[in-house]
């Protein structure tokens, strides 16, 4: 892993461009994304059936509901921990496709979704902050309202030729979205997404497995935990002035990319050896800081830093991989430690008033690249069963707005060792990677599921 981490950033330092997104739909066919009916689940009302296209990957909305827990939840505020607090107001998603199974024995489409509605609605008894709204306190700082609100609307009208707005919805309200595709012929899409203030990848792992276990009347193996005072900062709180490096103040992030703007990552630059390169490392902090009575496994909330690491065009141009990596070793080292994650959360406290955001989200005109490297190792490709076979493709989504990317491998379906690496990148950036590295990174198609 630390290997992959490493040789992104001898790619930023020698290339920069201007993009545009390829179209994933261009290969059509059997189980192809030429013809899709979308079920969606979010308002009250039933939509009246809209055609929408975009090039050829039309999608029709056929009606969307509120789905909430089917038990009464008390209704209360829960705060934010201090982790979760380092966080921007930003999404990301994760979407499971599984193909038709050929034998026409399968369940159709809308016992399928039935079964999902059914589980969908007990999972989030267990899992209530999703069926929430997130609102500031008197404060200011954000909390979730705990309301048994429900999964609120999804906006499909203006949908790219991304999974963006396609196979993943685009969240307006609340903290979580869900989105069923059924594919032309037979095969089915879900697509979720996650405010990340209120979870991370590992507890977005959690929901869709609990998900799939209650759709098959088996019992959850993780319920959530949601105790804050597992990550309550010290008395007195302690600080370090290095943490002062890595944040910067909380600005409002950019919106997601739409139809009418061009990839947001097209920013076209100069040749400046001058210039910097940022490459931020996502650290679980779960085991670190788990003791020996106390486990962190359950806990539903943001458990994580993003230490970066950053050096001039010229000087990465310069240096041997090794010494790239020796430099990707060094800052993950630092930051994996239970004093690290311990000093992060009373360096928030101690700035309980002044809201901050971990810095390499924050590209500044002084800056060639910025990318933050998350890995998604863990992610459960195969306890994602809900009844009709195992999971055939799964990745994550972070369609977030601004100039820094995003890069993370998940483990491929198919159980060969292969990873599915998600990028969000300059355009130039991955055509490199696919010139360069060829023998490692292939285009992703059909003849990977």
């Amino acid at each position: 892993m630390q290997q992959f981490l490493s040789s992104v950033a001898p790619f930023l330092a020698r290339f920069t461009s201007s993009s545009t997104q390829q179209n994933p739909a261009q290969d059509g066919g059997e189980d192809g994304f030429t013809s899709l009916n979308t079920i969606s689940y979010c308002n009250s009302k039933l939509k009246e059936t809209i055609n929408l296209d975009s090039g050829n990957f039309p999608v029709t909305a056929k009606w969307s509901q509120v789905v909430a827990a089917f038990l009464p939840v008390q209704e209360h505020w829960l705060p934010m921990s201090n982790l979760d607090l380092l966080l921007p107001p930003l999404d990301f998603g994760i979407f499971l496709g599984y193909k038709n199974n050929g034998t026409g024995k399968g369940p159709s489409p809308e016992n399928m979704v039935a079964v999902l509605k059914k589980a969908l609605a007990q999972a989030l008894v267990s899992f209530y902050t999703l069926a929430g709204e997130i609102v500031q306190n008197r404060h200011g700082e954000p909390e979730i309202l705990c309301n048994n609100r429900g999964l609120k609307d999804i906006d499909l009208y203006r949908p790219d030729v991304s999974v963006h707005g396609k196979l993943v919805p685009v969240k307006m309200h609340g903290v979580l979205s869900v989105q069923v595709t059924e594919l032309k012929y037979g095969g089915l899409f879900i697509g979720c997404t996650f405010d990340h203030r209120a979870a991370g990848d590992h507890t977005a792992n959690m929901f869709p497995t609990a998900w799939a276990e209650i759709a098959q009347a088996k019992p959850i193996m993780r319920l959530p935990s949601f105790r804050r005072s597992l990550l309550k900062p010290r008395c007195p709180p302690q600080s370090h002035k290095s943490l002062d490096k890595l944040h910067a103040p909380l600005l409002p992030m950019p919106p997601p990319p739409s139809t009418d703007d061009q990839d947001h990552l097209t920013t076209a630059t100069g040749n400046d050896c001058s210039k910097m390169v940022k490459l931020g490392i996502v650290v679980d902090g779960r085991t670190r800081l788990s003791g020996k009575t106390t486990s962190l496994e359950s806990y539903f909330g943001n458990v994580l830093a993003i230490p970066y690491v950053e050096g001039s065009v010229g000087e990465i141009q310069m240096m041997l991989l090794k010494e790239v990596a020796d430099m990707v070793h060094e800052c993950v080292a630092m930051a994996s430690t239970v004093e690290h994650f311990l000093l992060l959360i009373d360096w928030v406290e101690m700035r309980r008033l002044n809201s901050a955001v971990v810095k390499v989200y924050c590209k500044d005109e002084n800056d060639e690249a910025a990318v933050v490297v998350s890995s998604g190792q863990r992610f459960p490709v195969q306890e994602l069963d809900f009844g009709w076979g195992k999971l055939d493709f799964g990745s994550y989504h972070f369609p977030w707005g601004g100039e820094t990317g995003y890069v993370m491998p998940v483990p491929s379906a198919s159980g060969n060792g292969d990873w599915i690496v998600d990028m969000h990148l300059k355009k130039r950036y991955l055509d490199l990677i696919e010139t360069r590295a060829s023998h490692v990174f292939r285009p992703f198609s059909r003849v990977h599921i």
